[in-house]
């Protein structure tokens, strides 16, 4: 008698009549004027105690809000991308690192402290810029440290510390159910970081680029000592680390502009940049459109993690056997072909969808792996940290119109997952034009993209 119902039958949730309507009078003229709810709203807690929406009412007309706060973060990791990236370049890897460690902590626990959704909102942003720094900086200074046999087995473990951080967010959100705590208590890995960021060494690849070379041997002297390689340091000085420098290369001070200075690198941005974004674009696609196991919310997020390991660990033989160019290429156009199979699976099928469904987000994650590293091996030393931060820009603009394609669902149903479909088709035969850099050592300088990839012999490469 108080509450209209909606198009499908159901009480309104969000809306009332401004006065009782009579059960037996039908006619339009006795029907009250339906209004808002007057009286607030009674929330679910079965889940989490509190969370944004319970604790500024954001929902009804104000839902949209609750949903701009995830973009509002990602537009920050977008500009935050390039920030860092040029940073990284120019000053170093490892004390951007730290200020990206500190920064992320500040802004955490002040949005964590929040008093209003507008403070809250701005706080996310700038999370959302420092924990940019994190991510990009913190593989490449991984990968600068690793020889050529290496780094495939490396850049799948880097991968799977993302897997397992994103289980133990799972268990986080199950035992903390209050969205303040719970901010904190993701956020409180950090401090470890922060304590191990002090025997961190800085990249020797970045410091011999930038003509750094007493603090290059001290540490290449370290990394020795520590392999029991000791005997490799004898024919290795300070002098002969500058002699293989280029005294006209490393003064320069390289921007985002650099990227399309000249034909090889102008190609290499635009390809990695589509790739990236058609990566990033059919990732979120698949992952907002899946079908749940109809199981509760936290074991349904974990079986969509836990599903990544074992294709993680079979993605190492995948890229170590058949090489980065032809994998990336693969598990896009496989991606595509997911999505195509799911367009004409009936939804009454949901078993079906739902397993065509995690295969497709496998292999669209496999592409990301895959592209993390990969983009690290092309771009040279003195530009690397620019070029991750350029796609990482490009991978977040994905992410920002990724949802957005599902509204020309009204305009045909079979629209979204077309997109989505052409998207990684598009994307994988454009990796198909990147070269390969398996076995080959990593460009230091821009001018070695003009240069024939050297082939390295596994074992014979520090």
């Amino acid at each position: 008698m108080s509450i209209p119902r909606d198009t499908d039958g159901s009480l309104s949730s969000c809306l009332m009549f401004s006065k009782p309507r009579h059960p037996h009078l039908l006619n339009d003229s006795e029907v009250s004027s339906v209004v808002p709810c007057q009286n607030g709203w009674v929330y679910d807690k079965s889940d989490f105690k509190s969370t944004l929406a319970t604790e500024w009412d954001l929902v009804c007309s104000r839902k949209g809000m609750n949903k701009a706060t995830a973009t509002i973060f990602f537009i920050g990791v977008m500009l935050g991308a390039p920030t860092f990236g040029y940073l990284s370049d120019r000053f170093g890897r490892r004390p951007l690192l730290l200020v990206s460690y500190l920064t992320t902590m500040t802004f955490a626990v002040l949005s964590a402290l929040s008093t209003s959704y507008v403070m809250f909102g701005i706080m996310r942003f700038f999370t959302g810029m420092s924990t940019a720094g994190i991510s990009i900086i913190s593989i490449v200074l991984n990968l600068e440290w690793l020889g050529v046999e290496q780094r495939t087995l490396f850049g799948v473990l880097f991968s799977l510390d993302w897997t397992i951080g994103s289980c133990i967010l799972v268990a986080a959100a199950y035992m903390v159910n209050e969205w303040r705590l719970l901010i904190l208590a993701v956020t409180s890995p950090l401090i470890l970081a922060v304590v191990a960021w002090r025997w961190l060494p800085e990249s020797g690849r970045w410091l011999v680029a930038n003509g750094k070379v007493d603090d290059a041997h001290y540490y290449i002297n370290q990394c020795a000592e520590m392999n029991n390689r000791c005997m490799c340091m004898a024919t290795i000085t300070p002098r002969t680390l500058l002699e293989s420098v280029d005294t006209n290369t490393n003064d320069n001070k390289y921007t985002f502009i650099d990227l399309f200075k000249t034909a090889n690198l102008r190609k290499l941005a635009i390809c990695t940049g589509i790739v990236w974004f058609g990566v990033a674009f059919t990732y979120y696609g698949i992952t907002l459109n899946i079908t749940g196991f109809g199981l509760n919310l936290h074991l349904t997020q974990f079986i969509f993690i836990a599903i990544e390991i074992p294709m993680k660990i079979a993605l190492y033989f995948l890229i170590e056997y058949v090489g980065r160019r032809l994998s990336q290429s693969g598990t896009l156009l496989s991606t595509g072909l997911f999505l195509f199979i799911n367009m004409f699976v009936t939804k009454d099928k949901w078993i079906i969808r739902t397993v065509v469904g995690v295969l497709g987000k496998a292999v669209s994650e496999a592409s990301f792996t895959i592209i993390f590293f990969y983009t690290i091996e092309l771009y040279p030393t003195v530009i690397r940290q620019n070029g991750l931060g350029y796609t990482s820009f490009v991978a977040r603009l994905a992410v920002a119109l990724s949802p957005l394609i599902m509204l020309f669902e009204d305009v045909w149903p079979l629209l979204p997952p077309m997109i989505y479909c052409g998207m990684a088709v598009v994307s994988g035969l454009v990796a198909l034009l990147l070269p390969e850099t398996q076995d080959t050592r990593m460009p230091e300088f821009i001018e070695d993209l003009d240069k024939p990839r050297e082939k390295l012999t596994k074992g014979k490469v520090i």
